[in-house]
Order: structure tokens, then C-alpha cells, then sequence
């Protein structure tokens, strides 16, 4: 545990000294991981301030950052902030306006781009960068894109910055170390702006103190169950909070962090990789259910009689742990052959070593929590937000309530408004909104962070988010509905990739529904559709919104009888992060509102 002030410096010298050899960081190259120890991934950080240094990149300095998860990503992060710069993570996914809004409101100097076709997107918003002073690029930029921006501002791709590092650290051998001794924990590490679902996104400020405290809030959690002999697959955006926290995790604990070379080839790289701990949202786990469950029905009819009775009896020999009974000798023995028979090969698909998931971004449905832990597959769901620096909640490890988020971390103190708002208190919390003085005055107050979830504390001291305080329909007969619960229900449905509750201050609900459209790709003959069918071909197909009217069935049964769904309209586009959802897969309500308000007001004539 780091004594004395918290800074990320310090924090990855003590790694250093404790476990110089190793495993840091790796990353695949032609289906190989490479690797860097602590050591040598201390030294490239050390390189790359000393670069920053040469070419003009000072203490205060605000770094933007606009690129996919990669090592890259992650070593000048580290490097920005041990320099005592800002680093201004921006998502891949926006557009070149969105861009422009985060790197001018955040006062950015620096521009980092991952390759031609990022900086090809901003290159007509440099005009509006009255800031900017250096471009970084981390693939090598081509001559055609160069010479629209480099007689403009100076240019440095990454293999110069190392260049450059080696040859200054030769004369300035005691730069990172001043960086460390000087670094205070109230320095700004970095400014991380929100993916809201509505208006324009506010720049969480967190410091070293922040980043720190959160890490040793997780390392207090968990009490030794996590070690230096883990090792984890990193693929969220390191733009994202959570997949941040996942990047600064092997200096806290000592084990390997490795990089997935995409999100296509996530499956392929977990066989490779063979993680212990992995890091994710929830939509990663409803594909991999989903998948699994396909794979089920296509079985043949011994296979589906097999997993039917394993689950029946994975069901009992659950619910007697649960409840803190002991199962029975022969519910023991059939569990042990469900697991042999059937659910070690789900086991199988994530590489044969995983100890636990971590789950956190939004609710994840109970269903699949409960499924996985059949298969050994132990999910772990917390709670956070870009302003509580990611986890402030998680389930502990000896049990696991689906439907929870856990019980508080570390420091973390929770409290609740006269509504049942969560309010957070925490050294693992955001200084202020850079810039924004009214909506740091309105979420915090007295120390205490304002989530605006609504939630409740079980009676053993597990807390429950039940909505989201804006989020909740108040129908014209009074009765209140919250929306994510019924969203969340759907989460499970093969053919519904998305559900968006309608009807506040309405006398009833609708939904617009999302469809999942590689399900129905794979029956187009049944659904008599032509092979080159596209969703909007699917969401006028009588026969496809048979099939969405069963699943939506099959939700109402499980509902009071106002919260069910009454009528729905099928959206005849993906949802997508270019459209209808936030980088971090939330979906932005008053966009799809205004986008289909036509649509809406019809389902209600």
C-alpha cells in the first residue's frame, strides 16, 4: 500500500521496486504475446517524458488523446501524467465537431491521433484549435495527410518520440524523478468528459489523489483474492472510465495487463491470452449469453435434453447456496456431473483460467449473471460513474447478489437524497467540472457526489439502482415506472437488441424496439426474405414482428399490469454508437425521442 502522498508516479516506483521483472504490459503481434516487465515499462515511460520535455510539452500542459485501446494509448497516459500534464481522453467514435468541443472547452494543447484516418477527421476544425501547438500521431501518418497540417504545426509520430526520448535522456537523466518529487496529489491527471445521453458532455476532473485512492479502494475490496500472478485482457476505450481503471490495475496489483488487438478479434484473443480477471460491460456479456444460447437451440436434441438438465440442476444446487444451506450429497455429485458434461465447455471458451468477470457501465440483467455462475463463470457487478472515477461499488467475492451492485469500496460512503437519489462520498471522486461551475454546484454539495440513480440498500447491506432520476415515466394515471427495469428484461430476448420505454405523462406504455439483426439473417428463408434483406427489409416483415411481439409476451408476463408494453414500433436502423447510443453503449433518450417523435405520437392516436 503506498504510504505518504498519492500520485501516480509514486505509485508506479513502488511497483517498480517490488516487482522490477515482472510482467507489465503486453500486446499480440502475429498471434504472439509480447511483453514488457515493469522495468522496461517503466523505462519507455521515462523515454517518453524526456521526449515531451525536448519538444516542448510542459507541466499544466492539456494532452488530448484520440484513438483506439492499444499499449501506445496506454504508455503516453501514463507518461502525461507523471510529466504533471493533463491527458483529455477523447473517444474514436465522435465526430469531428464533438472532437472540437472537447479539445477547445478543455483548453488542449496537444493532439495525439492514432493514424491518418483520425487526424483526417480534424484536420478542417484545426482552424478553430487557437491552442494547439504540437501534433502526435501514433501510426505513421502518410505524406498525402501531412502535408495538409505539418508546415502549420509541429509533427512527431511515435517512433520519433522515442528517438528523441533515448537521445535526451542522455542529458537529462533526472527528469522523471523530478516529476515525481515535485507531483502533488491535487495535480489534474486528467479531464475526462462524460458521454452524456443528453446535452453537451462536462469535463470530469480527476487528480493523482483520485486515481489513486480508487485503486487502493479496489485493492482493499478484494483483500488478496487479486495477486501478481493474474493477468487481464484490456479491450474497453481507455476513453471510458472503466476501461481506464482496467489500464492502471497491474501497477496496483503487479500482474500483466495484455491489449486485445480489436473488438472483432476479442474471442480469438481470449484463447490466446488465457486471462484470470476480465474487465467489461454488460453488452459483451448479452452476446456471449446470447451466443451460447443459439449455439443451444441449433444442438441436437440430446445436446438441448443435456444442458435442460443441467441447468435444472446448476438451479437447485445454487439456490440452497444462496439461502446459506448446504446442498445434499447427491445434488452435490449431479452438480459436479452438469459441470464435467456440459458446463466446463462454456468454461472452456474463455481461455480455461478465469476466476472472475467485472461487470460495471450499466445494469446487467440477473438472468445472465446466474447462468454464467453455473458454468464457474463468477461475474462480479459493480457501480460507477466517470465522476466517482469508475468502481465505487462491487459485489464481494465470497457472494454475489444478482440484481445488486455490491456494497461500497473502500472509503466510499453512501447516502440518500429525500427521493432515494444515491449520493457518493469518496477521496475517489472528481475535483470539479472543468469549466462548468453551475453543474459542479448542482452535483456537488457538502463533499457529496449527486448520482442522479435512484436506488436502496438491501437489508444486508447491498445496494440496488432501480433508475435513473430522469429517466422516470410518471404515467397520467400517477403511477411511476422505471423504464431500465423493463429495458433490462429485454436484455435476455435473442431478437431485441435495444427497448426504449415510452409514455411519461401518457396512459399507457410503448416501446421502440432495436432488432437484433444477425438473428434473423440466419432464418431469412422461414421469414421468406431475400438474402440481401437490410433492417429496414426486417422491420416491415409481418412475420419478424410476430417474433418481437412473443418476446415482448413473454416481458409483460413478468410485469404489473401498468408497466406493461402496449404497443411498439420497430426502428429500422442498427443501433450504433454514430447514432442512438453513448460511447459507453447507454442510450440516448432524447435523441431516439426526437429522432422517431412521429413515430411515437402515432402509436398513441
Amino acid at each position: 500500500m503506498l504510504q505518504g502522498p498519492r500520485t501516480l508516479g509514486r505509485l508506479l516506483k513502488l511497483r517498480v521496486q517490488k516487482t522490477p521483472e515482472r510482467n507489465a504490459i503486453g500486446w499480440i503481434e502475429n498471434h504472439e504475446i509480447k511483453n514488457l516487465t515493469f522495468l522496461e515499462y517503466k523505462n519507455q515511460i521515462e523515454i517518453l517524458i524526456s521526449a515531451f520535455h525536448k519538444i516542448g510539452i510542459n507541466v499544466g500542459d492539456k494532452v488530448a488523446l484520440l484513438s483506439q485501446t492499444c499499449k501506445e494509448w496506454h504508455l503516453l497516459d501514463m507518461a502525461t501524467m507523471c510529466s504533471r500534464a493533463c491527458l483529455v481522453p477523447v473517444y474514436p467514435s465522435y465526430l469531428a465537431h464533438e472532437v472540437s468541443f472537447i479539445f477547445t472547452h478543455s483548453d488542449s494543447s496537444v493532439l495525439v491521433v492514432e493514424n491518418d484516418k483520425q487526424m483526417e477527421k480534424v484536420i478542417p476544425e484545426l482552424k478553430n484549435w487557437t491552442n494547439l501547438k504540437i501534433v502526435v500521431s501514433i501510426q505513421e501518418l502518410s505524406e498525402e495527410t501531412l502535408k495538409k497540417f505539418r508546415n502549420s504545426y509541429p509533427y512527431f509520430s511515435y517512433k520519433e518520440l522515442m528517438r528523441i526520448g533515448k537521445d535526451e535522456l542522455k542529458s537529462h537523466p533526472d527528469l522523471f524523478e523530478n516529476h515525481i518529487n515535485n507531483q502533488l496529489p491535487e495535480d489534474y491527471a486528467s479531464i475526462i468528459y462524460t458521454s452524456g445521453t443528453t446535452g453537451e458532455p462536462k469535463g470530469a476532473v480527476v487528480t493523482h489523489n483520485a486515481f489513486v485512492t480508487m485503486l487502493m479502494n479496489v485493492e482493499t475490496t478484494v483483500k488478496g483474492a487479486f495477486s501478481s500472478a493474474d493477468r487481464t485482457l484490456i479491450f474497453l476505450p481507455l476513453s471510458h472510465v472503466l476501461g481506464r481503471c482496467d489500464s492502471l490495475l497491474p501497477i496496483m496489483f503487479g500482474w500483466q495487463g495484455v491489449y486485445a488487438e480489436s473488438m472483432e478479434k476479442l474471442i480469438e484473443n481470449i484463447a490466446l491470452v488465457k486471462p484470470t480477471i476480465m474487465i467489461s460491460v454488460p453488452r459483451v456479456f448479452e452476446k456471449i449469453y446470447n451466443g451460447i444460447m443459439d449455439k443451444i437451440k441449433s444442438g441436437s436434441v440430446f445436446e438441448q435434453k443435456a444442458f435442460t438438465w443441467a441447468v435444472g440442476v446448476a438451479q437447485k444446487y445454487f439456490d440452497k447456496i444462496d439461502r446459506d444451506l448446504s446442498p445434499g450429497a447427491t445434488e452435490i455429485l449431479e452438480f459436479k456431473l452438469a459441470q464435467k458434461v456440459v458446463f466446463s465447455k462454456i468454461y472452456q471458451r474463455f481461455g480455461g483460467r478465469i476466476r472472475y468477470f467485472v461487470s460495471g457501465g450499466a445494469p446487467l440483467s440477473p438472468e445472465i449473471i446466474k447462468f454464467l455462475r453455473y458454468a464457474n463463470l463468477t461475474i462480479l457487478e459493480g457501480y460507477g460513474a466517470t465522476e466517482t472515477v469508475a468502481p465505487c461499488c462491487l459485489n464481494p467475492l465470497a457472494k454475489q447478489v444478482p440484481g445488486t451492485v455490491g456494497r461500497p469500496m473502500g472509503d466510499v460512503q453512501i447516502s440518500f437524497g429525500p427521493d432515494k437519489e444515491i449520493l457518493i462520498k469518496s477521496e475517489a471522486l472528481m475535483k470539479e467540472y472543468y469549466k462548468n461551475p453551475k453543474a459542479t454546484e448542482d452535483s456537488l454539495k457538502d463533499g457529496w457526489f449527486y448520482t442522479g440513480d435512484i436506488g436502496e440498500f438491501t437489508p444486508d447491506g447491498f445496494l440496488r439502482i432501480t433508475d435513473r432520476k430522469k429517466d422516470l415515466i410518471v404515467t397520467s394515471g400517477g403511477k411511476n415506472v422505471a423504464p431500465q427495469k423493463i429495458e433490462n428484461m429485454a436484455k435476455t430476448k435473442p431478437h431485441i437488441s435495444h427497448l426504449v420505454v415510452i409514455g411519461d405523462r401518457r396512459n399507457f406504455l410503448t416501446a421502440l424496439v432495436g432488432i437484433e439483426k444477425e438473428r434473423f439473417l440466419k432464418n431469412l428463408e422461414e421469414l421468406g426474405l431475400p438474402s440481401d434483406c437490410s433492417v429496414i427489409d426486417l422491420a416491415q416483415s409481418p412475420k419478424v414482428r410476430e417474433i418481437l411481439q412473443k418476446e415482448l409476451d413473454e416481458i409483460n408476463h413478468d410485469l404489473a399490469q401498468y408497466e406493461t408494453i402496449k404497443k411498439f414500433s420497430i426502428i429500422s436502423e442498427e443501433f450504433t454508437t454514430d447514432n442512438y447510443l453513448t460511447p459507453s453503449l447507454k442510450i440516448k433518450r432524447k435523441v431516439v425521442s426526437e429522432r422517431y417523435k412521429t413515430t411515437i405520437e402515432a402509436m398513441y392516436q
